[in-house]
This record gives structure tokens, C-alpha cells and sequence, in this order.
């Protein structure tokens, strides 16, 4: 068994999804579907059980499993030892927004108890880049929301978070338990700077242009809404201090926390930080 078709079936296992598992893979569901189909009958048991609403793990698949994700994780490691003796183990994390998200703490906890010889930098970020300087190669690895371009990186979801609006307190719709993008039509938003990535924007501004204060960090978003009484959009875990509110606003995607680095990359710390925060995401 190759590690590559491990990691395929453990991707496969952990999302029940051929799907899923693809994106998350960045390939295509019918090499992944040979891959699986091939090492089922490499091992002489059916690991999982297709249907029209997923896949569930057989009792070999459980087992397989187990013994894939421990030797993934040793192949890591070992990977990561080499770097170190070479003189390489330095690992230089983006993040954006919240560094105080339980998930990065666990994640932080996990790669450090793993790889305890491993220096990780930590770059952070301003709400104009969400790419958090990996295209400027300031960064190995990227803890990010989407959306954003991701010509020629490799970006995996790791979770979703519900938006809500930010607002005074004392603003008329504070006391509402949801809105809609259209009760905030004709208010000023606090937007990011011109040149921020497109895609971005347009999430972040509720598909619509936008006028109000310009901002680059999460402090000045809340700060122009205190002080200006504009609005603009927030993830609900967000609950900020003071006399500001956040509003759900249901009908809104989703903000998707996800992670990123470059396509092609053979930086191990990379694959081994990916592997960790998969897991610790999904806890």
C-alpha cells in the first residue's frame, strides 16, 4: 500500500464523500474512485459502501482506518526529522482574524506536541490580504477565510462559520433576531481599500458596492461602527464587546475557514501542518 493511496482513503473515510474528498485531494473523483477500488482489492475487503447519499466505512474500513492515519502520522514525523537535521525545520504561519478561534489554539497545541523542535513564525494579517502574504511568499502556510482567488494554491476547508451583522446597540434594527442583506440597503458599510481582492470584497460587502470608512483590521471594522454607525459583516462567533451587537443574517453563505499553501509544494512542515489541522478542526 502506497502512503499517497492512504491518504486518499483516509480523506475518503474521514468526509463520506467522493465529492468532498476530491476538492479536498484538489483532483478528480474518478482517479480518486480507481484509487480506492484498487487498493480495496489490494487489501482483499471492501472498505466502503457507496450509495446515492455517500459512503459509509465497512468494519475493514474502520480498521484500515486507524492503521492509515498511524502511518501517515509516522511518515510525517519522519519527514519532519529530516527537515530539522537539515537545518530547515522553520514553519512561518499566515493568519487572519481571530487568533483566539479554540480550533488554531488546539491546532497550535497539536503541532507543537508533534514536531516540538519545529520553530513556527507567525505572520499576522491585516483584512486586505486574505491570502495572509502567501502568494508574495512571505508565508508557508495560510489559516484564512475564503473567499478569495486561488489561482495555483492549494486551499482546504476546514470549517464554516454563519454572518451576522455588526451594529450599534442603540440602532433600530439591534433588537431584531435576524436580517436580511435588504434591511441594510441604503446604509453605509465600513469596505476595504480598492485593490483588495475581488472576490473578497464582494463577500464581505453582501455582493453589493459599498460606500463608507475604509478598514484594514477587525478593530477598525467595530471601531467605524461605533463611532460612524455604519454596518458591515461579522462570523456570529464574533461577539464583540461594548455597546455593538451582531444581527444573524441567515440568507448569507456561510464564511468558510480554510487553510492554504501553494500548489506543488514538498515542504513536509506544510503536508504535516495540513494533516494536524484536519484533525484538529474536525474535533
Amino acid at each position: 500500500m502506497e502512503l499517497r493511496t492512504l491518504r486518499y482513503f483516509v480523506a475518503v473515510a474521514e468526509e463520506l464523500h467522493f465529492g468532498r474528498a476530491a476538492a479536498r485531494l484538489h483532483m478528480s473523483q474518478p482517479p480518486l474512485s480507481r484509487a480506492i477500488k484498487q487498493l480495496e482489492r489490494d487489501v482483499g475487503a471492501v472498505l466502503l459502501l457507496r450509495s446515492a447519499t455517500g459512503v459509509t466505512l465497512t468494519p475493514a474500513g474502520a480498521a484500515l482506518l486507524a492503521e492509515a492515519r498511524s502511518l501517515l502520522d509516522q511518515a510525517d514525523r519522519a519527514r519532519v526529522r529530516v527537515a530539522a537535521a537539515a537545518g530547515e525545520a522553520v514553519l512561518t504561519v499566515g493568519l487572519l482574524g481571530d487568533s483566539t478561534d479554540p480550533h488554531a489554539v488546539r491546532l497550535a497545541d497539536a503541532y507543537r506536541q508533534r514536531h516540538p523542535d519545529v520553530e513556527v513564525r507567525v505572520r499576522d494579517t491585516d483584512l486586505t490580504d486574505p491570502t495572509c502574504g502567501l502568494r508574495a511568499g512571505l508565508v508557508d502556510v495560510a489559516l484564512t477565510r475564503a473567499p478569495f482567488d486561488e489561482t495555483g494554491l492549494a486551499v482546504h476547508e476546514l470549517r464554516t462559520d454563519p454572518v451576522g451583522a455588526v451594529l450599534r446597540a442603540d440602532d433600530p434594527l439591534a433588537t431584531r433576531d435576524r436580517l436580511d442583506l435588504a434591511d441594510l440597503a441604503g446604509r453605509r458599510w465600513f469596505r476595504f481599500p480598492d485593490g483588495t481582492d475581488p472576490r473578497w470584497q464582494s463577500y464581505w460587502h453582501g455582493g453589493e458596492p459599498r460606500a463608507g470608512p475604509v478598514v484594514r483590521a477587525v478593530q477598525e471594522c467595530l471601531q467605524a461602527v461605533l463611532w460612524n454607525g455604519t454596518v458591515g459583516l461579522t462570523p456570529l462567533g464574533h461577539q464583540p464587546a461594548g455597546d455593538l451587537v451582531v444581527v444573524p443574517l441567515p440568507a448569507m453563505a456561510p464564511s468558510r475557514v480554510v487553510m492554504a499553501w501553494q500548489q506543488g509544494t514538498t515542504n513536509p512542515l506544510v503536508h504535516s501542518f495540513a494533516h494536524l489541522a484536519t484533525a484538529a478542526y474536525r474535533t
